[in-house]
């Protein structure tokens, strides 16, 4: 009996630089009952191209599906699954965290060790950069947050295939 196994999957994509082009590739994975749980989307050195990291889970079989009927897609140049693979990867974060005096020197000794910086100091909050892997940014955010997170925005994660393979 086939059994489905829900993974998380780094997809990448090479588009055309157009208007609607992200709403027919997000329509393709929900078709398909995929959660895309991070998408970034960014130009490329050549302006009439764009550049689309997605994160999304579900299952591997229909995955394939999903890059199939992506790769029949008019503006899509090129698409890549680079679940398992060694790539180069990160993401970007800001963390406001509520900071009264008495802990600003705890968080200040946290944001160093995960080599975030600071980017705003209010009277009562500061606000953290931090950049890395995905893992890194979660377990950064896990502890700050006894502290009390008044906000995180986060850019989703940035992917490219290592060496001179295409991303």
């Amino acid at each position: 009996m086939y059994q489905r196994t829900e993974e998380q999957h780094t997809i990448s994509l090479l588009v055309s630089n157009r208007p609607g082009v992200l709403i027919r590739i997000a329509l393709v994975f929900s078709r398909r009952g995929f959660n895309l749980e991070s998408v970034v989307v960014s130009p490329t050195h050549r302006r009439e191209f764009s550049r689309m990291n997605l994160v999304a889970t579900g299952d591997r079989e229909i995955l394939s599906q999903v890059i199939r009927q992506l790769d029949r897609l008019v503006d899509v140049i090129h698409v890549a699954d680079h679940t398992g693979e060694e790539t180069v990867e990160g993401e970007i974060a800001f963390v406001k965290v509520a900071c009264p005096q008495a802990t600003r020197t705890e968080l200040m000794q946290i944001a160093d060790h995960f080599r975030a910086r600071s980017v705003d100091l209010g009277e009562d909050s500061i606000t953290f950069e931090a950049t890395g892997t995905t893992a890194k940014l979660n377990a950064f955010v896990l502890m700050l947050e006894k502290y009390g997170i008044l906000e995180c925005v986060r850019s989703g994660k940035l992917v490219m295939a290592r060496g001179r393979k295409d991303t």
